[in-house]
């Protein structure tokens, strides 16, 4: 290997309160790694202000060149869910813009090679903190030959594990005296652990970077992994490791296990809350399907297509429902639903399928489609689903019984990665015999798109080694094509040197959103031309829930990022004529850094300046807030200030005065619920689903605005601020009362009433801003600055007091990269670049500058 070539890794972890990082030299013939440098500090909770300045820091002391590294190793947990996400995001940045190949190691098989390193040899138990007094405890055994994992992933009550350990003796397991023990779980619970084994050093109870590389050095002899090989492991395809759902699953599968088919459960009340109606909340895709959990008031229809689909081995009734409760268990169903409107108790089942998630494997239990409804991609987006949670409850690979004379199914899987580890003599009920099949799983992608078209109209794309639908007996094997996103990479010409392109005005930057629920990337040049704008929306994850949830939000994002970043590229690539864009052809990224959610911020501020560093380029933040003003400069090149900006989202409700780009006044902000947030709440109330704003629209188009005298809250109050959260009490106040009468709701009306509530508001304390700073362009910005009603009545309050308005696109309104990247190229320009110390904010005033 010359000295030209790539011939290092980069390996760090942030699982915990300390920060590994190590740089071994590869051997390609012997499959070793030398660490040459290496360093663990204590992050307290600074993870995201020191990691890449760690890794810079490190690789220039040990003389390392970005050039060099021919892959990057991460810790992907389990352990701290922020820690592990800001690792695996800064990894799939760095790599990335390397154009290298991500290799992901468990945390705690780093633990264990640091203490293999350390000389340990015996029994390892090591025990990392899970939070809400649970742990991540994981059995070794180290012997000469390195450190063997004994038991899986998961996540278990502190005090029920220590009285677990007490008797283990007799199970073929070490004895609680031999056992030694380590992990960052013993800082809270070393009084539980302290009988049981030998507590080693506290410096060997987290991970290292020697032991990050020991851990990849053994996968790489294992052949489970090849650090050379970068299409094998892309970046985008690297998830971290769960061992549980997000609270608000966990919640809502108890929920659906013993929900009894009316709205107001089990109180005896015809009063509804919000949280009732959440069941409804699923909306149908464009071909009339919608995807939940399983309920058990559908568990009749289960069995019933159990019995046409499955034959004589099809599950009764009881069968199925003692399934719904157990957390070891996940089953999803298809619903054939209007697309229009909110998902109904009456509408059929369609598909279902379960698996049960044991020792790091989802057993596939059964997978169902109605035959009417095949050839509709059901089956593959079921399993898809059921794959998705089963990861995030520590599974790592599927498995399935097929049957034996079912050739077209066997040979699916074998092309998608299952592999037949043996044969069930007469497994079926009439004596058939079942092959076993095992491979990775199935991985729900997040689908970019450009900004303002319209998305695949199934929920993502099962994508990755495996992707497919599973069809056990009962379902046709070639129910959909397989579907796959290839990775983009490859060598390709630097920007500029191919001859059939456009000319390129500098700077070229690519800037990525990820404040809420949408992971957005756009691609600006120095002409203010957007080459590429980007989205992937998670709306078809959180609708069940009736809003954004904050967890949920940020996994999806750590999925999606690579990809639409690549798609961006893509689409810049095609938009100037070349046949690739590379990230070391840019000259910044930027990435909204505040306001927002922090969980979803994090991520996208992680990989980006991992990727700013990978290729070398500066990094710039932006205001999502100032992304909104900048908004209007999409589709009107002229638009500028000085101007007055009514700026209502899901998260916010200001009027704002723009004397100039970057000089900003807030006159008045919602003392409580956004507009946005208010629209959501309405719609669930009423059952209708999310997002509320483009639903409640709809049927407020059909109603009579002056149906329901609903307050128009500090309407008269002589100043600008707002308040919503009146409003949305009055309306579900109303809907209540009116189910207690008995009476059926008038949903246009209510709709109608409601938006006339919300708008007169806002119209006339925008026409007071407007009167106040004499500003001669009012415009907007945020999601519901789509509103239709809301657009008629600025446009008329508009040509009543004389001044210009100016709307950005309907797809620029909400969130989406574009605008973060019109902010970035003004930022570019007067020199304001970020370190890359710089973290995530969830508030961010839009008054200071930054």
């Amino acid at each position: 290997m010359d000295d030209a070539t790539p011939s290092y890794v980069l390996a760090f972890d942030t699982a915990n309160e300390v920060i590994a990082i190590g740089l071994g030299r590869l051997d390609a013939a012997a499959r070793s790694i030398e660490l040459v440098a290496g360093v663990e500090v204590e992050a307290r909770r600074a993870s995201n202000t020191q990691l890449v300045p760690r890794i810079d820091e490190l690789c220039a002391r040990a003389g390392v060149a970005r050039e060099k590294i021919a892959c990057v190793c991460v810790g992907r947990g389990p352990g701290s869910f922020t820690g592990v996400r800001i690792a695996l995001a800064t990894a799939k940045g760095i790599a990335s813009a390397l154009e290298v190949g991500l290799v992901g190691v468990s945390s705690l098989d780093a633990v264990a090679w640091g203490a293999w390193k350390a000389a340990e040899r015996g029994e390892l138990l090591v025990v990392a903190d899970a939070m809400r007094r649970e742990v991540y405890p994981v059995e070794y055994r180290l012997d000469d030959e390195g450190a063997v994992r004994l038991t899986a992933d998961r996540v278990v009550k502190a005090a029920e594990f220590a009285e677990e350990l007490g008797g283990s003796a007799g199970d073929g397991s070490a004895a609680a005296s031999e056992w030694f023990i380590a992990g960052d779980g013993l800082r809270k619970y070393a009084e539980l652990f302290s009988g049981v084994g030998t507590v080693l050093s506290e410096k060997l109870w987290t991970p290292t970077g020697a032991g990050l590389l020991l851990a990849l050095q053994a996968a790489w002899r294992a052949g489970e992994c090849d650090p050379f090989d970068a299409e094998r492991h892309d970046p985008g395809l690297l998830l971290p490791v769960y061992t549980r759902l997000s609270d608000a699953e966990e919640n809502e599968r108890q929920r659906l296990a013993r929900v009894d088919g009316s709205l107001a459960g089990k109180r005896g009340s015809r009063h509804v809350t919000m949280n009732d109606t959440a069941i409804a909340n699923a909306r149908a895709n464009g071909e009339g399907i919608a995807y939940k959990p399983l309920d058990a008031r559908h568990v009749a229809e289960v069995a019933a297509l159990e019995a046409a689909v499955m034959g004589t081995d099809a599950w009764n009734e009881a069968l199925v429902a003692d399934e719904l409760g157990r957390a070891d268990r996940v089953w999803w169903a298809a619903y054939a639903a209007d697309p229009k409107m909110p998902l109904s108790a009456e509408a059929p089942l369609v598909g279902y399928a379960g698996g049960w998630v044991v020792d790091g494997d989802l057993q596939i239990l059964k997978v169902g489609v109605d035959p009417a409804w095949r050839r509709h991609g059901i089956a593959r987006v079921l399993l898809a689903r059921v794959a998705d949670d089963a990861r995030n409850l520590g599974a790592r690979t599927s498995s399935l019984e097929v049957r034996a004379g079912n050739a077209g199914a066997q040979a699916l899987y074998a092309a998608l990665g299952y592999e037949a580890l043996g044969r069930r003599p007469r497994y079926y009920s009439d004596g058939e015999d079942a092959l076993i099949m095992q491979g990775p799983l199935p991985t729900i992608t997040l689908a970019a798109v450009p900004n303002g078209a319209v998305a695949d109209a199934r929920p993502g794309h099962v994508s990755g080694p495996g992707a497919t639908e599973v069809a056990p007996y009962g379902v046709d094997a070639s129910d959909d094509d397989v579907a796959g996103e290839p990775r983009r990479g490859g060598a390709c010409a630097a920007l500029g040197c191919e001859s059939d392109g456009v000319t390129v005005r500098r700077p070229l930057i690519l800037a990525i959103e990820s404040s809420c629920d949408e992971t957005a990337a756009a691609i600006i040049d120095g002409g203010e031309v957007l080459r590429s704008d980007v989205v992937a929306t998670q709306v078809d994850f959180h609708a069940r829930f009736g809003g954004v949830v904050p967890e949920i939000a940020s996994r999806k994002h750590i999925e999606a990022i690579c990809g639409v970043c690549d798609e961006a590229l893509d689409v810049a690539a095609a938009s100037l004529g070349r046949s690739h864009l590379r990230w070391r052809d840019l000259d910044a990224v930027a990435v909204t850094y505040a306001p927002g959610l922090v969980g979803a911020l994090v991520v996208g501020v992680a990989f980006a300046k991992g990727a700013a560093w990978g290729a070398d380029i500066p990094f710039i933040v932006v205001n999502h807030l100032e992304g909104h003003l900048y908004a209007n400069k999409i589709g009107l090149e002229d638009f500028a200030p000085p101007a007055v900006v009514s700026l209502v989202s899901g998260g916010n409700t200001l009027l704002v005065h723009m004397a100039d780009w970057g000089d900003y006044r807030v006159l008045g902000a919602t003392i409580d619920d956004a507009v946005g947030e208010a629209f959501d709440k309405v719609a669930k109330a009423l059952g209708l689903g999310y997002p509320g704003g483009p639903v409640v629209s709809k049927f407020a188009a059909g109603g009579d605005p002056d149906a329901i005298p609903f307050p128009r809250a500090m309407l008269h109050s002589g100043d600008l601020r707002f308040s919503l959260s009146g409003l949305k009490t009055a309306v579900v106040t109303y809907i209540n009362n009116e189910r207690a009468a008995g009476r059926e709701l008038n949903v246009p009306d209510i709709c109608a009433s409601f938006t006339a509530a919300v708008v007169d508001v806002q119209v006339a304390k925008a026409r007071t801003a407007l009167r106040e700073t004499g500003a001669p362009t009012f415009c907007l910005g945020g999601g519901v600055a789509a509103n239709p009603t809301l657009r008629a009545a600025y446009e008329q309050m508009c040509a009543e007091e004389g001044v210009r308005l100016v709307m950005p696109p309907l797809a620029s309104c909400g969130d989406n990269a574009g605008m973060i990247a019109e902010v970035a190229l003004d930022r570019y320009r007067a020199g304001a670049f970020s370190p890359l110390s710089t973290d995530a904010l969830a508030h961010g005033d839009l008054e200071v500058p930054y």
